[in-house]
């Protein structure tokens, strides 16, 4: 009998679940994954991550195979296809006198990922055969933190009173790596691994994100030794290299949120908050992760472009030509709001954006342009190393005021003011947007005409106060009618 593991967004043999679980039963391991590239693309996930994922695949082929346990790599297109690929290799299996006796994989809380699963289940019960499955992505399940009438949080504060309540329960240290199966793989297994494996593509090596599981741990433990004690002064700062830089690792499950938040409490004096300053303000960070995982099941509308607010699905977004030019010249960095263009050039040089500069751009793009924030998301979920459905959704619709959120509509933020208080000397702006770099620091923030012209960049595409008001009739209105209130109609465009 076999133990099999399917892997997927869980790169890594250090608390793993799923592996650990197999690894346990006294019985060969076999691993395999799937390579559903056609659904990555429809998906609108980008060529950059894609490349992250197959570098991450060549270390945890070698990690596994040092642990004696082979890994199946099946070329599937999308995810139905990948449950028929993953049958098909249990049925040869079984007809090699080699049955599997589990499967077990480690839970995704996506909706299509969440019927792929089932789907597999349901065959795997016919076939008597063992379906193990674990949470992974969450410290504390979704479904598990819930109001006094076991309803979802739909707000971020009471939430994480509630997760603090919860998190002596679930409370564990992380999972070492797994002690090799006993039995050996045998010569016939290693023959179908061999016939029925595709060859990963190549890897590539990308100097800015590591994939290798061993040095995003070196990582965590640098980042937690020495910025994170200052973490909560320095992480809103771009200019600094104030954050961890582990979200694409988390994203690719080379590191599980639980080894991230149990080391970090253990050097908060096990304390989640309080403490140190910058441990706690980093711990608070990966509740907020947690947050919007269990959004995310509770509500899968959030998997399907819904908003979160239905009452906001009404807003007047622009759909006009000179909307159109306006998200490409988001798109480029070129709004002539130097901040924003700063953040959406980094994203294309790097894969990467700071995280104050998300909500800036973000708040731009559907305040100040009035474009819906979908466009955004996607535009994000594109070319993001760390790219996340939950996280990104979570983030867009926070800035665009459609999501779990208690705070009004009419929060929006003024670009060129926290420029000035987060970037006050322009070092970020004159690192991305080199036109700039030669002008004095305060004229970095809100180059004038002259300057513009004379540094051949462009003056800003629509004027703040202006952009702000628009922005509030445009949601005052879609409030009012959403509330069978009767308002005259006005001109957004």
């Amino acid at each position: 009998m076999i133990q099999l593991v399917w892997f997927r967004m869980d790169m890594r043999v250090h608390d793993n679940p799923a592996l650990f679980h197999a690894c346990q039963q006294g019985q060969p391991v076999l691993a395999v994954t799937c390579l559903t590239q056609q659904q990555w693309q429809q998906h609108g996930l980008g060529q950059r991550k894609w490349q992250l994922l197959i570098n991450s695949l060549h270390g945890l082929q070698q990690h596994l195979h040092d642990l004696n346990i082979p890994l199946l790599v099946l070329n599937s297109g999308d995810f139905h296809s990948s449950v028929d690929d993953v049958k098909a290799l249990i049925q040869r299996l079984a007809s090699s006198d080699m049955p599997v006796s589990d499967v077990n994989f480690n839970l995704e809380y996506e909706v299509n990922e969440r019927k792929r699963d089932i789907e597999l289940q349901r065959w795997c019960q016919q076939q008597n055969i063992g379906v193990n499955k674990f949470h992974d992505q969450c410290v504390i399940p979704p479904g598990e933190v819930v109001t006094r009438q076991q309803q979802p949080f739909k707000v971020y504060s009471p939430f994480k009173r509630a997760w603090w309540q919860q998190f002596d329960r679930y409370n564990q240290a992380p999972l070492a790596i797994p002690q090799p199966p006993v039995d050996a793989i045998t010569p016939d297994l290693q023959d179908i691994v061999k016939e029925l494996s595709a060859a990963l593509p190549a890897a590539e090596n990308d100097p800015l994100w590591n994939c290798h599981e061993l040095a995003v741990h070196e990582q965590l433990e640098e980042f937690l030794q020495h910025r994170a004690r200052y973490y909560a002064d320095t992480r809103d700062f771009p200019a600094s290299p104030g954050t961890s830089s582990l979200s694409y690792a988390l994203s690719l499950g080379l590191i599980s949120p639980r080894q991230c938040l149990y080391t970090a409490w253990q050097k908060n004096g096990c304390q989640l908050s309080g403490g140190k300053a910058g441990l706690a303000s980093w711990i608070n960070e990966l509740i907020w992760r947690e947050f919007y995982r269990h959004l995310l099941v509770a509500f899968p509308q959030l998997c399907k472009h819904h908003a979160f607010k239905p009452e906001t699905e009404g807003v007047p977004w622009r759909t006009s030509a000179a909307a159109e030019r306006d998200f490409q010249a988001w798109c480029e960095g070129k709004t002539g709001y130097p901040i924003v263009d700063a953040a959406q050039r980094q994203l294309l040089d790097t894969g990467w954006m700071h995280n104050r500069l998300r909500m800036i751009s973000a708040m731009f793009l559907t305040k100040h342009l009035l474009i819906d924030w979908r466009r955004g998301e996607a535009f994000f979920n594109q070319h993001l190393v760390d790219a996340d459905l939950a996280s990104n959704n979570g983030g867009w619709q926070w800035s665009a005021s459609t999501g779990a959120d208690g705070a009004p509509y009419f929060r929006i933020f003024n670009p060129t003011t926290q420029s000035q208080r987060f970037d006050s000397a322009g070092e970020f702006i004159a690192r991305y947007v080199a036109e700039l770099a030669t002008l004095p620091a305060k004229s970095r923030h809100q180059p004038n005409s002259l300057e513009c012209q004379q540094n051949q960049y462009p003056t800003a595409i629509v004027e703040h106060k202006f952009a702000r008001q628009r922005a509030l009739d445009a949601f005052k209105q879609t409030m009012a009618e959403a509330n069978n209130d009767a308002v005259q109609p006005s001109l957004i465009e």
